[in-house]
């Protein structure tokens, strides 16, 4: 599914976050959000997921807009919020349709978590397992009804580091088996090297007062992605320096 933000704004009272966003997003592309604190990055999530309004241009799903929690998208957030007294099974079930029918539903719960890796998990409640299968889980509920957008806001940022590795490599594969398009929130350059197609920096420009699109940068690179593959230092040492971290 295609997603298109044209001059898109967003204040709270006179403080403006958004001011004139500009971007466009292929249908299945991977796009990563990058920037600093409080430039906007989960805002325009919620925007393009329809949890929150803006004040100015226009969202577009596949030359729609946006509606209310609109349905054509899902969206997974830090914490994997999962209700501790159901299983990850009934955990996951929560993101399907309203109106599926039980077989069927119960079939694509169990796909789901064969691809994330939980078969053998999936009568277990969440205080029972680790912090990167609770993570799982919820990418999993996220994709229970097939959404045309995945929007992450910072998914893995609350894993250790070893685990979050691991979650980036999953989150590939998911990808492979269930294709959508996806934005991605980050305050990580290498997470976002290592998944986007592209990588968008949010930043304030002179003459705006919110943020708006500073730099859009390709990632030419096939996946898997060696993460040390030199190309990939250099353009981690583009961005850093664009986010103010000058090059040693």
């Amino acid at each position: 599914m295609r997603v298109r933000l044209e001059g898109v704004g967003r204040r709270f009272g006179d403080h403006v976050v958004l001011d004139g966003v500009d971007l466009d997003v292929a249908p299945g592309e991977v796009v990563a959000l990058l920037g600093p604190s409080g430039c906007g990055k989960s805002t325009l999530l919620r925007a393009v997921a329809g949890l929150d309004g803006v004040d100015g241009g226009r969202v577009l799903l596949d030359d729609g807009a946006v509606r209310d929690h609109d349905p054509r998208c899902a969206i997974a957030f830090q914490e994997p919020r999962l209700l501790p007294w159901r299983s990850l099974t009934g955990n996951v079930a929560l993101g399907l349709p309203r109106g599926t029918a039980k077989r069927a539903g119960e079939q694509r719960v169990a796909e789901l978590l064969d691809v994330v890796g939980l078969s053998g998990f999936a009568g277990h409640r969440p205080r029972s397992v680790s912090g990167g299968m609770a993570q799982r889980t919820a990418l999993a509920r996220a994709l229970a009804r097939r959404p045309g957008v995945l929007v992450l806001d910072e998914p893995f940022a609350a894993l250790d580091a070893l685990t979050r590795l691991t979650m980036q490599d999953l989150l590939l594969d998911v990808l492979a088996a269930t294709p959508t398009t996806v934005l991605l929130v980050t305050h990580d350059v290498d997470e976002a090297l290592h998944l986007a197609d592209r990588v968008v920096v949010l930043g304030r420009e002179e003459g705006h007062d919110g943020a708006r699109v500073v730099r859009t940068t390709a990632v030419d690179l096939a996946h898997p992605r060696d993460r040390g593959d030199a190309h990939l230092a250099s353009l981690r040492a583009e961005l850093l320096e664009l986010l103010g971290v000058p090059r040693a």
